[in-house]
């Protein structure tokens, strides 16, 4: 039997203060558990809505509240309405003592939104599993999501925090020479872990060619706009429609443009036209309106068909999804709305999705539609995110240089003990999959840059999650006792054909001896990857704190044109405080 705490939860209602339409199945005081009903086996509860009603008046009484005398036992109950189940919303702010890593029950939904459940990855023994390869990922949502449920007073769900794509938010300036012949460039580094000397950081960039946006292939992009009743907002349809504006605005006159719009029914609202045609694109834009169901799955088949029309041999041919992923009539099923995007991508029409607002928002399915439609996958929730999407990297959000991209990393047993790959849980792949081209992999656009950062365990270190087994044979590596690693990339060209396959082994020579000696890049992605760690729970940082967080990012922001460093320090900052507060009222 679940604990209730509604005793202040009773009061506010019995006062008056709070309707509710189960006011009789709530007990008036002095219990802090609600009761079985004679015909029924579960409590009864107030609706979300009156909860959060409750939730609201509570919150503005804790904050008027002084905390002294019987006040403190008043605080203390109106923390627990603020906590009960089905209420949400972050609470007011309260003093207390700042936690280091706190263990927090996230939720894995947040007022509705859904959000893809995910283990994060363990410490695997070298001896017993040298080989990790997974699927390159340049989706950049979940970071952008993040700061969105942040700065709206909450901590996010932990299934919305996916490291690798808040890492990959960032550039890292990687240098190095590219050319059509090998497109991607690679640098590694390696140096203490910051949340733990006893260990070591690999860190791992790759950077792709560049091209210029005027060189870029002429363009045929549909537009798919979700117009349901759902998008019934400043943050969703106004958003989205002001963030069309901007892409529009670059559009070239090779390059095609259409509209397709899709609520209970779905239909056209712009045949293909030029690029340059951009008094009628914004006008039909500007005609979009919000109301109805949501049939996302005939709207997709209508834009592919759309897509087919326009189809430009030798160009970029991508649909552009934008929703809040809440498909609730025709094609529902989540499967096959992903076998739908599969079969339509061997067509060569790839598919971008770009996720907006709050409440009803899918985010894995925005997330697994992208990764199967061979396109990338971006949450927008502010103007100036769609700015950076849409506009700033808009050549490497369309122009993609290289596709089914694979890493593989083969750690050498007689150097390394163990290891833990940071993020890339959905992308993981099996160590056979890395040399079959048949197996789908990730995209990567022109100038985009890729990181991944492995936490790693030398032999004969004292800090070791787990003890080698007594009757493994222990394996030594030969000529190779240099070598942390060996890195292998295997993509194929924009073009297609067979995949290609670059190596680059990761010396240990060239391992940092301390932190101050390792570069900004690496001690800000370490700084993003501690972050995500910590909205995961902290698992793996011991004692490292938001505080040791920001130091480090602040010390390692560098160059930073466009301010986007700064404002994670913002976000790391409003995570501290809002954490201070779920320690106080847990």
């Amino acid at each position: 039997m679940k604990q209730y705490h509604v005793t202040v939860l009773a009061a506010l209602i019995t006062s008056g203060l709070v309707g509710c339409s189960n006011q009789s199945s709530i007990p008036a005081t002095g219990t802090t558990e609600l009761k079985k009903t004679s015909s029924d086996t579960t409590p009864v509860l107030p609706t979300v809505a009156e909860q959060n009603r409750v939730q609201a008046t509570a919150s503005k009484a804790l904050s008027q509240a002084p905390l002294q005398g019987q006040n403190t036992q008043y605080k203390v109950m109106l923390g627990r309405v603020l906590r009960a189940p089905g209420v949400l919303s972050a609470p007011m702010m309260m003093s207390g003592a700042m936690p280091r890593a706190p263990k927090i029950d996230f939720q894995d939904t947040l007022n509705g939104e859904k959000y893809g459940q995910f283990h994060s990855n363990p410490v695997v023994r070298t001896a017993e599993q040298p080989v990790s390869t997974f699927s390159i990922d340049v989706d950049t949502g979940a970071y952008s999501n993040v700061r969105r449920i942040l700065r709206s007073g909450r901590l996010p769900p932990r299934d919305a925090v996916r490291i690798e794509e808040l890492i990959n938010y960032f550039d890292y300036a990687y240098a190095g020479e590219t050319t059509r012949a090998r497109p991607f460039s690679i640098t590694t580094e390696v140096g203490p872990v910051p949340w733990n000397p006893e260990k070591k950081l690999v860190h791992i960039g790759i950077k792709a060619v560049d091209i210029e946006a005027r060189k870029a292939p002429p363009a045929n992009l549909v537009f798919l706009v979700d117009v349901s009743g759902s998008m019934r907002s400043a943050d969703k349809l106004g958003l989205l429609k002001s963030s069309l504006k901007l892409l529009v605005g670059k559009m070239r006159p090779q390059d095609r443009i259409s509209l397709v719009v899709y609520a209970g029914a779905s239909g056209v609202v712009l045949e293909p036209v030029a690029g340059d045609q951009r008094f009628k694109i914004l006008q039909a834009v500007d005609s979009l309106s919000a109301g109805g169901s949501t049939n996302g799955g005939a709207g997709i088949r209508l834009a592919y068909r759309l897509a087919r029309k326009a189809y430009i041999e030798g160009g970029i041919n991508r649909i552009m999804l934008a929703t809040d992923g809440d498909f609730n009539i025709g094609t529902t099923n989540f499967s096959s709305l992903k076998q739908l995007v599969e079969r339509e991508r061997e067509s060569g029409i790839s598919l971008t999705t770009l996720g907006f607002g709050s409440g009803n928002y899918n985010d894995r399915l925005m997330e697994q539609l992208a990764d199967v439609g061979n396109g990338n996958f971006a949450y927008i929730d502010t103007l100036n995110e769609a700015q950076k999407v849409l506009v700033d990297q808009m050549s490497s959000t369309l122009n993609t240089v290289a596709s089914d991209v694979k890493i593989q990393i083969e750690f050498n047993p007689a150097l390394v003990a163990e290891y833990r790959l940071l993020g890339y849980e959905n992308r993981l792949l099996k160590r056979e999959d890395f040399n079959n081209d048949k197996v789908d992999a990730g995209e990567i656009g022109a100038g985009r840059t890729v990181t991944a950062l492995y936490e790693i365990s030398l032999v004969g270190g004292t800090d070791q999650a787990m003890d080698p087994l007594r009757y493994g044979q222990k394996k030594r590596a030969g000529g190779y006792n240099n070598e942390l690693a060996l890195l292998r990339l295997r993509y194929k060209s924009a073009d297609g054909g067979a995949s290609k396959l670059i190596e680059q082994p990761i010396m240990k020579t060239d391992m940092a001896a301390d932190l101050a000696s390792t570069t900004d890049r690496y001690r800000f992605s370490a700084a993003v990857a501690a972050f995500g760690q910590m909205l995961r729970g902290g698992t793996w940082l011991g004692q490292f704190s938001y505080d040791q967080i920001m130091m480090l990012a602040r010390k390692a922001r560098g160059e930073d044109a466009f301010g986007y460093r700064g404002k994670f320090l913002g976000l790391v900052n409003l995570a501290k405080s809002l954490s201070a507060q779920y320690r106080v009222l847990r």
